[in-house]
């Protein structure tokens, strides 16, 4: 197999130091190809990039009927978040509502992402919690689907748990593939992950974005979870977060997510295009300008949207004095 083209780069000096090979495919609804690089049908673990397909079943499983999920709770669903105060009140208050506590989370706990969050538990002598967990908005959504099915929520993070079975199934139908056991692993926060091609990735998020090829009602869950992560980006990620700042700055025009190990997942919605991305040696960095520089081509950006795009295709390196002695660039 030829190795993927070179799509970014690190320069220290006047010399390329470091070179990031990846792949990334922009596609329509009807499967019609806008733009790629690489191989695109490669099969990828797409990780936390595809949070909102794996939160389908809170409407196909009747837990939003029961529970009426709000419009944060259905944000926080899609995110990998930072632990701060908004992320951890909300996973935390869907749980209250629902009869459940942080003891019923089976995500792990782990320090908050955001420094001052962890700051402040720090000062208040306390250890973090699942709540914490930059997923656990997404386990709480399932621990609701668990409920709803009228299931047990204990090992409801295991493969052959009917939550898990409806997660599989709600992402095969919208990217169009079956994921089957030999290309399985488990995420960091204990649920399967399955691999599948690039392109079904990005072809599931334009699916997504549009309705089309849907049943209606999945295509109205996944316009709710889609207005959902635009309308709140600050309880997708957090402070400073790429993924808050750009769909902060593209006002519900884009829907973008990032996964573990340099996945770029997302939709330029107006247009109906979904996207997906994967840098080869997990680079998150490398990723982010790789997405900023397709962005700058493709989706159309105004000057604010173009200034903070230009920041990540062109993200400067810096001596510990604070001089500038290289940068990490799209190619």
């Amino acid at each position: 197999m030829d190795a993927n083209p070179i799509l970014a780069e690190t320069v220290r000096g006047n010399w390329v130091e470091n070179r990031h090979r990846g792949a990334y495919v922009v596609i329509d609804a009807n499967g019609t190809i806008i733009a790629s690089a690489g191989d695109i049908e490669r099969a990828i673990f797409p990780r936390s990039a595809i949070k909102s397909m794996q939160a389908l079943p809170i409407f196909a499983r009747g837990a939003e009927n029961k529970f009426h999920h709000s419009e944060e709770e259905l944000a926080l669903a899609c995110a990998s978040h930072h632990g701060e105060d908004a992320h951890v009140a909300t996973a935390s208050g869907l749980l209250a509502r629902i009869g459940l506590s942080v003891a019923d989370l089976e995500c792990g706990a782990h320090q908050p992402s955001n420094a001052a969050a962890r700051e402040a538990l720090r000062r208040a002598g306390a250890e973090p919690s699942a709540l914490h967990n930059n997923c656990s908005g997404k386990h709480s959504g399932m621990l609701s689907v668990a409920l709803a099915m009228g299931l047990p929520t204990s090992g409801y993070v295991a493969r052959e748990h009917e939550v898990q079975r409806a997660v599989r199934s709600a992402v095969e139908t919208v990217i169009g593939e079956r994921l089957t056991e030999d290309k399985c692993g488990t995420d960091g926060c204990s649920i399967p992950t399955f691999a599948a091609p690039l392109r079904a990735f990005a072809y599931g998020f334009a699916r997504m974005s549009t309705g089309q090829g849907l049943a209606p009602d999945l295509a109205y869950a996944a316009k709710r979870l889609f207005d959902a992560a635009t309308s709140h980006p600050h309880l997708v990620a957090g402070t400073g977060h790429p993924d808050t700042l750009l769909m902060t700055a593209f006002k519900g025009r884009l829907m973008q997510k990032v996964g573990a190990e340099a996945v770029q997942c997302g939709a330029i919605r107006d247009k109906g295009w979904g996207y997906a991305l994967k840098c080869d040696d997990g680079n998150v960095a490398a990723s982010q300008a790789m997405l900023a520089g397709i962005l700058l081509k493709l989706a159309d950006p105004d000057t604010e949207q173009r200034a903070l795009l230009e920041k990540y295709a062109r993200q400067p390196i810096n001596s510990v004095r604070g001089m500038q002695v290289g940068e990490l660039r799209a190619c």
